[in-house]
């Protein structure tokens, strides 16, 4: 999941795919895309971040590289069978260690778990030996959890930074309330960031 101290507010479709977060991943120090992603659809994105977030373009067989690629800004869990060159890309182009690992003995660990600088939730099948492994590597605390009601594909009903969450519409009380936690979210300045994302957004629709 990717853990900008920014958000990106464009609205583009990575060669020809509307499903925008399988195709791609990041953290505050850049932003991976697909090797299939159109000159023009880079240019956006180049003309859309700021200028301190590099975009790399990878070429790797396993190409929805948000599935396969889980980080915050300082470690990555990747797919077990990554390219090795896609591993030293993924830790040049996001200044991240990067870790070969599974979730739930799960390989797209982009699918089964969402990553903060603060927290992380994980499939709600990983053992307490495995969370403890898994937060040893990434020196933050994890939570089992699901999202969408009871969904255990973490990454698809759920995007989260340091100051707020995203989830899906069927997402309970209770399940953000545990998002809320693991993530750390219910400080003041997360309630501050939140409001004024609101309005932005609010804005912009109008």
């Amino acid at each position: 999941m990717v853990i900008f101290d920014w958000i990106l507010g464009i609205s583009p479709h990575l060669h020809c795919d509307s499903f925008l977060g399988n195709d791609n991943t990041g953290n505050r120090h850049g932003l991976l895309v697909p090797f299939s992603t159109t000159d023009q659809e880079l240019q956006h994105l180049r003309n859309s971040l700021p200028d301190s977030v590099a975009l790399q373009r990878i070429e790797e067989r396993l190409s929805a590289l948000g599935n396969v690629i889980a980080c915050n800004d300082h470690v990555a869990l990747v797919h077990p069978e990554v390219d090795r060159e896609t591993e030293e890309i993924i830790a040049d182009v996001l200044k991240v260690e990067v870790f070969r690992q599974t979730v739930a003995d799960n390989v797209l660990v982009g699918s089964y778990c969402a990553l903060s600088n603060q927290g992380g939730l994980v499939h709600p099948k990983t053992s307490v030996q495995d969370q403890d492994e898994l937060s040893s590597l990434l020196q933050i605390p994890l939570v089992a959890g699901t999202v969408n009601r009871g969904s255990d594909v973490i990454g698809a009903g759920l995007v989260v930074n340091d100051w707020c969450a995203f989830t899906g519409l069927e997402t309970t009380a209770t399940e953000i309330s545990v998002i809320e936690a693991t993530f750390k979210l219910q400080g003041q300045q997360s309630t501050a960031v939140i409001g004024e994302m609101r309005d932005a957004l609010i804005d912009n629709w109008a």
